[in-house]
């Protein structure tokens, strides 16, 4: 118990991803603040602590199943597996939900105006998502494969043209954090992507896919800042070190 309470939520959820199922009951953010304690969470949202143990052992005690413990893997191999499931996953999934979230506004708008204000929430964060996942593509990532292989074969790298891995990395976790906050006020006004009484099938799916698409982002998130940044920063002083 002591080394639980030692751990941050995003160590916690990097450990063993089930455990994320227990926060988000508890609207607790494990990806963008991933960096504070579990009693610290539990104090700021009044939760009883001994509660929140117990269904993180329940969800622990399961089994896990085939999922791939990503924390485990070389940063080159997770840099791949975010680009192809995560960011593949968005670029395909945006032009779907702007042209659901267009028609609703339009068939659905009178009697719901929320709806203009979650595709206008969204239309912002699908175009910061697509220069954000570039960046990473363009700059970030490279430089982390690069990293991967100056270890492997025992070759010095001149510093990158950043400075330092943190530069980019702390400008990503400021983006990452819009976007969770863009995502809470879509959630709030959608009343947690919960159709209205009068919701036809099309509103229903476009909801649905809304959450998955928060779903898909957290776990993304998740995986950059508390698994393949902090590990980056890591590597990188190691190869400096050399």
């Amino acid at each position: 118990m002591n080394s639980t309470m030692e751990k941050t939520i995003g160590q916690m959820v990097a450990d063993d991803y089930r455990t994320a199922q227990v926060f988000k009951a508890h609207k607790i953010d494990f990806c963008c603040k991933g960096n504070r304690t579990l009693s610290e969470v539990a104090s700021k949202k009044g939760l009883d602590l001994e509660i929140l143990m117990e269904e993180l052992d329940q969800v622990q005690s399961k089994d896990q199943g085939d999922r791939p413990d990503v924390a485990s893997w070389p940063l080159d191999l997770l840099v791949d597996y975010i680009e192809k499931k995560h960011h593949r996953y968005v670029e395909e999934h945006i032009p779907i939900l702007n042209q659901y979230l267009d028609k609703l506004c339009r068939v659905h708008g009178e009697r719901h105006p929320e709806l203009f204000e979650i595709f206008e929430h969204f239309r912002q964060s699908s175009g910061e998502l697509a220069m954000h996942m570039k960046k990473e593509e363009l700059v970030l990532f490279p430089w982390i494969r690069k990293m991967v292989e100056g270890i492997a074969d025992r070759e010095a790298l001149d510093p990158p043209h950043f400075g330092t891995v943190r530069n980019p990395i702390q400008m990503m976790m400021q983006e990452h954090d819009n976007e969770g906050e863009r995502f809470r006020k879509i959630a709030a006004l959608s009343n947690d992507y919960t159709p209205p009484a009068d919701a036809c099938n099309t509103y229903r799916v476009t909801y649905s896919l809304l959450q998955e698409f928060e779903d898909d982002l957290h776990r993304h998130i998740h995986l950059e800042n508390n698994i393949l940044f902090p590990k980056a920063e890591i590597l990188e002083k190691k190869l400096l070190s050399n």
